[in-house]
């Protein structure tokens, strides 16, 4: 049964704080669908991720959009993808896509549409959009069994 929690960010920082208090709580294993427009919170969302994950401060968060995949150094790994200028899931392949997916790394996923028939069966979706007054909503839905912080977390941000 999936699960599913919104919530309103009127701001980049707030969209940084939601994510900072997901990687307090994440355990490690779990895949981030991210999905929006461009310019919608995405990889403001990965920036605060990788701060609650324990990422240090020096490291500088980017959009790997040229480069496909980074890899972030934690309190576990945190691998970042941007499918955005994807040529194919060959190209995906190539980089070792499938072998993020071994262990206890969270992978967050841009443009996750790109990669739908390959995503594991459990997941998280996350979906970016723009409001009128320029805040963005977040939806955060679960698919396959929920993780087991999800009810905690769910709490805390409503």
């Amino acid at each position: 049964m999936n699960r599913k929690v919104m919530v309103e960010s009127h701001s980049p920082e707030a969209t940084r704080t939601l994510a900072y208090q997901m990687g307090q709580v994440i355990q490690g294993g779990e895949v981030l669908a991210l999905h929006g427009d461009l310019g919608a919170g995405k990889t403001c969302f990965v920036q605060g991720l990788a701060e609650g994950l324990d990422v240090p401060s020096s490291v500088y968060v980017r959009s790997p959009s040229f480069t496909l995949i980074d890899e972030y150094p934690g309190r576990m790994t945190l691998y970042h993808l941007d499918l955005y200028r994807l040529a194919d899931v060959d190209e995906l392949e190539a980089i070792g896509w499938r072998e993020c997916l071994d262990g206890d790394a969270v992978i967050a996923v841009e443009w996750a549409n790109r990669l739908e028939h390959y995503l594991p069966a459990t997941y998280l979706a996350l979906t970016f959009t723009h409001l009128e007054d320029d805040s963005r909503r977040i939806t955060v839905e679960t698919h396959g069994e929920p993780p087991q912080w999800w009810e905690k977390w769910a709490k805390s941000i409503a």
